[in-house]
């Protein structure tokens, strides 16, 4: 017997959704919510896998770990209020019959029904509700303990730590094609040219774990005339909108600041690493490092607004976020006459981003924070801790990314992943994201100059 098979059986809904013979947990009665409506059942209605293994992570994570999750299934009549903004989460909630109205604040409200995609993720993930929930008819709402969050999480920081763990698993359509085989083959084999980064850089790199100073970092970028050129032109650019003008890399350090500096300078080494000889795809890796320079700025300006993530850090975290790309790119011009149209290898990205991009930063001899970057930027419901991180920074400037395109209907709404309820008091308004958004694409139109 499966454990959804089990949870599901009519016993009481604070057995663990294990197998038979686990013994019950002790039961947790759900913080009191005010001006909530009162669930009209709790349903003892049997609900067999295959109508819940849709769900986003359930159907991700070991059955016997989530065995252990206290669970409920409750009832709500039309127009009840399931949950309210801001008041604190102790479930994951998923809807699992009828529609609901989420409101947020100062936004437009939405409708989620049961059977879209959207219902096939959380109506909730963080530590306090993004939204209130009301039941536009008769709902079913599945309550997971909010430790399932904290299940993914570990999850997926033990992929990142152990790369060896983390294995490419294609949809079927992909996983058939020879080349993708060849590819993935490759990946776990060891085999695949992986990027190197520029001398001044990685030498930059190394020498600022042992907190050198201005003159060391100076010394050492004079390496490279070329990219003492370039960090003179940021450091009189309107970015940094010097009083007097910057005439030597002495002065543009100084200017910049170290922790700017050895950003500044990995990114114009990064760029370098986005060439390709084939013309089909080089236009796929011009279009990667456009979008790789968008979600560093919205990375950028969303840490300027927070006020609690240095800016420059964030900017070179949503640089390397979409890194893994490169070896698919690159691999592809190996096989000229084999690889498959562009769009194809898009359709991959997704499922390459995590082992493929953590692995390149591992080689690279990034920090395990940033190596983490490309596993975790798409992880919607990761959740990094009870402050705002790094992470969180790439995981909202990533959404934003997809405003206004066809990927975004399939994506969680921004207000129901655990990145957001980190953000003072609501912040993060409509009116705040096209604050953002213009921001953003000020700073790229700006930034592209400096990295052509």
């Amino acid at each position: 017997m499966s454990w959804f098979t089990n949870i599901f059986s009519g016993k009481t809904s604070y057995e663990p959704l294990g197998k038979v013979g686990v013994a019950p947990i002790e039961k947790r009665e759900l913080i009191e919510c005010q001006n909530c409506t009162t669930p009209i059942a709790e349903d003892l209605d049997k609900l067999l896998y295959e109508q819940i293994q849709h769900l986003v992570p359930l159907r991700s994570l070991d059955e016997q770990e989530v065995a252990f999750l206290p669970h409920k299934i409750l009832t709500y009549a039309e127009q009840s209020i399931i949950f309210i903004r801001q008041q604190p989460a102790q479930y994951v909630y998923y809807l699992l019959s009828g529609e609901l109205i989420l409101q947020p604040e100062g936004e437009s409200n939405y409708e989620i029904a049961a059977n879209s995609t959207r219902a096939h993720l959380p109506i909730n993930s963080g530590k306090s509700f993004g939204a209130t929930a009301v039941a536009k008819t008769e709902v079913k709402i599945l309550l997971i303990d909010a430790d399932l969050t904290k299940l993914w999480t570990a999850k997926s920081i033990e992929e990142v730590s152990c790369v060896e763990l983390i294995d490419i698993a294609l949809p079927e359509q992909l996983n058939n094609s020879r080349f993708f085989h060849s590819f993935t083959d490759a990946y776990r084999e060891n085999r695949l040219m992986l990027p190197s980064l520029p001398d001044v850089a990685f030498k930059l790199k190394t020498a600022m774990d042992y907190e050198i100073g201005t003159q060391d970092a100076v010394e050492i970028i004079q390496i490279d005339s070329a990219i003492v050129a370039k960090l003179i032109q940021v450091a009189n650019s309107s970015l940094y909108a010097p009083i007097t003008p910057i005439l030597n890399c002495q002065d543009a350090v100084t200017r910049l600041g170290l922790t700017a500096t050895r950003n500044l300078v990995m990114g114009l080494s990064l760029k370098q690493l986005f060439q390709c000889k084939d013309k089909k795809l080089m236009g796929a890796m011009q279009n990667l490092w456009r979008r790789s320079l968008y979600v560093s700025s919205l990375s950028f300006v969303l840490a300027e607004e927070v006020g609690t993530i240095n800016p420059d850090d964030a900017l070179l975290a949503g640089l390397i976020s979409d890194i893994g790309v490169i070896p698919l790119l690159h691999f592809a011009g190996q096989y000229p006459d084999e690889y498959p149209e562009v769009t194809q290898l898009e359709e991959a990205i997704p499922y390459l981003r995590a082992p493929v991009g953590t692995l390149v930063l591992h080689t690279l001899g990034f920090p395990d924070e940033l190596a983490g970057i490309p596993h975790h930027s798409e992880d919607w419901h990761y959740e990094s801790g009870a402050d705002m991180s790094l992470i969180d920074i790439v995981i909202l400037a990533k959404l934003h990314s997809y405003f206004g395109s066809q990927q975004a209907n399939h994506l969680p709404y921004i207000n129901t992943i655990p990145a957001y309820s980190k953000l003072t008091n609501g912040t993060l308004t409509p009116d705040f994201s096209l604050h953002i958004l213009q921001r953003a694409n000020e700073r790229v139109k700006a930034v592209m100059s400096v990295f052509s």
